[in-house]
């Protein structure tokens, strides 16, 4: 049985806080990349039906800052399945909450892997694009 694309796709809303900002008053990298860790296993769990842990991560492109008080958009969908793993790309946009205009922050992908109650890797099912949106998710969706 295989899992669409779409039915993947999880999307986060976060206002960011003076505690998750560096001396620029802007988020810190790694506040953002822990954002989108925890998204990303989130769509892989939508396929996998099982815990989902982060084995790689792709190169991440700091495009522009989050300022303190902007809210940063993270989504995350699966893209491809290989036995036991999950591709999985997430992308981070940020507006000030006042403003309806986002611009692009952040982008990677992750390789997520499914495990059972053991911890042991488990098989996953294929993603498949099933419509057009889908299909372009798919084909933009390597880094």
């Amino acid at each position: 049985m295989s899992v669409s694309v779409l039915d993947t796709f999880v999307e986060s809303t976060e206002r960011i806080q003076p505690n998750q900002a560096n001396n620029y008053e802007n988020a810190h990298g790694g506040e953002v990349v822990r954002l989108m860790d925890e998204l990303a296993a989130v769509a892989a769990m939508r396929v996998a039906h099982e815990t989902c842990v982060t084995a790689h991560i792709g190169s991440v492109d700091f495009q522009n800052p989050i300022p303190v008080g902007h809210v940063a958009t993270v989504s995350a969908y699966a893209y491809e399945t290989g036995g036991t793993s999950i591709g999985v790309r997430v992308t981070v946009e940020s507006c000030d909450p006042r403003e309806d205009e986002p611009s692009p922050t952040t982008a990677a992908c992750f390789t997520m892997v499914a495990v059972d109650e053991a911890g042991d890797p488990t098989e996953v099912p294929p993603v498949v694009p099933e419509t057009d949106r889908g299909a372009t998710l798919v084909e933009t969706a390597p880094c």
